[in-house]
């Protein structure tokens, strides 16, 4: 078990035992109790009943949160011809094709998005080994693989979110920071569970959103009555 400071101590006990809580206590209650000098990122974790060692059962996807994440997103465009031009006014960071591969097979990795036109993905493919352990390798189920940059990369500017359940179908997302308030919160975590709900896939059976738990970068996490999800989302 890990350590936790005095900070996190005095944080837990200032909230006793945890409790199953409506949505919007979990949320208020997390951004209450955030201690650290930065402007701490506010995350869910979301159980879903799926196993996703069966292609029916995987989950994910992308959505563009309403207030975004309060951070500036670095985005890199695989792309060639025309579509260098338009990547670039779109406000893309970094735009090429064999140029931009050569780079990333020399180490640099210095963006937090990719992005890349179907004609590429043969080049991209080359640093997906680099790309896929970091969560970068464009995906067309993300909406990442597109002739469409220009769209793609404002997405992405505003606060377009990506998520993917892991082995254990667990979802992790962020969704935004602390000083967003309870109300930005609230707004841009029913855009996400709408999104996860709209996507539920067909091999789901039961239950589909199991649990959740709202936590910031540093804080204790706070779960939520699973009756109450889907209340949220449907309200």
């Amino acid at each position: 078990m890990p350590k936790h400071g005095k900070k996190y101590r005095k944080a837990v006990e200032n909230i006793g035992t945890a409790l199953d809580l409506q949505v919007e206590d979990a949320v208020s209650k997390a951004l209450s109790l955030a201690y650290a000098k930065f402007d701490e990122t506010v995350d869910v974790a979301l159980r879903l009943g799926v196993d996703p060692k069966y292609s029916d059962q995987m989950v994910r996807g992308a959505v563009a949160l309403p207030h975004g994440l309060g951070k500036t997103v670095r985005v890199a465009v695989f792309c060639k011809g025309d579509k260098e031009a338009e990547a670039k006014a779109a406000g893309a960071d970094f735009v090429g094709g064999e140029d931009l591969v050569a780079k990333v097979k020399e180490g640099f990795l210095d963006f937090d998005s990719a992005i890349a036109t179907p004609d590429v993905m043969a080049l991209v493919g080359q640093i997906g080994r680099v790309l896929g352990p970091r969560g970068l390798m464009p995906n067309a189920k993300t909406g990442t693989v597109t002739f469409d940059v220009a769209s793609a990369v404002k997405e992405v500017k505003a606060g377009r979110v990506e998520f993917k359940v892991d082995k254990a179908g667990v979802l992790h997302a962020p969704l935004g920071k602390v000083s967003f308030g309870p109300e930005k919160i609230l707004d841009n975590l029913k855009v996400l569970l709408a999104e996860i709900n709209r996507i539920r896939p067909s091999g789901a059976k039961g239950s589909y959103m199991v649990s959740m738990a709202v936590s910031t970068t540093m804080g204790p996490g706070f779960r939520v009555d699973p009756v109450l999800i889907r209340k949220f989302v449907e309200g």
